[in-house]
């Protein structure tokens, strides 16, 4: 392989990362809320769907992705509605949604079906796009992954060092005391599940108007991203970076499905294609396996230089939701 096949192929890791971080970053902001918002997969190709439909009645990318996230935010509105005013099940209303959405972009999108709509072109950074190996890597891209570099900065310098971040960060652990210290926790609860729902929404045309054109329907091939975007806020421990990491090795393990599938002619090139998926829930498994006790057992019977540096790797994969995630809140 040579260097200019790697750097192509690099650089396309980061291209279709970018719609799985801004669903992950959206997840990640209405899960550090309180909320989760379990309607990703079907918001997706539903807003998959919308973006790129209105792109071709309007030949307009810009009110393509508007409507991608207008799609989102409904969808966030709705759960937010039955979870924190009607205080329905979470996970109940996100998984019929999932579901509806799903359905409804299938059904609604059969007008669309094979057409040929606008697609967002590259637009290389003048003077960076021309430094050698970072050039071709970072700066020949499309605007909107631009912006999932921006997005992974903004999100954690928010989240964990500006003040409304760390009432962000109170409602989802201690309600109680961020109401005590003046918050409006159901109403904060709204805007960050909105937002995060606007940004999981712009994920869909992302996908149809840029990484993968067009729609296909039940072919797109997005039927399942949603559920890797909610394995991998779990994996980033509601941390932004930690989720970037996530968003790109997933996307590395399908790239690297496309490198081995010729390298690999005895293995059914299906096996390779869905490999990244389970590969993303057993790396979910590292990251809840390090509490249990059969793990503790089989630690103890492993001489102590080896089991401390397990310890330490799984400390590291570990993580913990908001204390308050799921839990409804009610004023005393």
């Amino acid at each position: 392989m040579t260097t200019e096949i790697l750097l192509f192929g690099l650089a396309g890791v980061l291209v279709s990362a970018a719609p799985v971080l801004f669903a992950v970053i959206g997840e990640t902001i209405s899960e550090r809320a309180g909320v989760i918002n379990l309607s990703m997969n079907g918001t997706i190709l539903l807003s998959a769907m919308a973006g790129f439909a209105v792109s071709v009645e309007t030949n307009s990318l810009v009110l393509g992705f508007l409507a991608g996230a207008l799609v989102g935010a409904l969808v966030a509105a709705i759960v937010a509605f039955s979870s924190i005013t009607l205080k329905v099940s979470q996970v109940a209303v996100g998984f019929v949604l999932a579901i509806t959405c799903r359905d409804l972009s299938y059904f609604l999108g059969n007008p669309y079906m094979g057409q040929v709509g606008p697609r967002l072109g590259l637009a290389p950074i003048p003077g960076l796009s021309e430094l050698p190996v970072i050039g071709p890597l970072l700066f020949r891209h499309d605007i909107m992954t631009y912006l999932s570099f921006v997005l992974i900065i903004l999100a954690w310098a928010y989240i964990f060092r500006t003040r409304p971040g760390l009432m962000l960060q109170g409602i989802g652990e201690r309600p109680a005391a961020a109401f005590v210290r003046g918050a409006n926790v159901n109403r904060l609860r709204y805007i960050y599940v909105i937002i995060g729902g606007a940004l999981i929404g712009l994920a869909g045309p992302m996908y149809s108007l840029s990484v993968k054109a067009g729609w296909k329907g039940t072919i797109s091939g997005l039927d399942g991203i949603g559920w890797i975007a909610l394995a991998i806020t779990i994996f980033g421990g509601w941390n932004p970076l930690r989720a970037a990491f996530g968003a790109y090795l997933f996307a590395i393990l399908q790239w690297l499905g496309l490198v081995l599938q010729p390298l690999l002619p005895g293995i059914p090139s299906q096996v390779l294609q869905v490999a990244p998926f389970p590969l993303m829930i057993l790396t979910l498994l590292l990251v809840n396996i390090g509490d249990t006790e059969w793990v503790a057992r089989m630690l103890a019977a492993l001489p102590e230089r080896t089991r401390h540096a397990i310890e330490k790797l799984l400390r590291t994969l570990q993580a913990k939701p908001p204390a308050s995630l799921g839990v409804p809140f009610e004023r005393d």
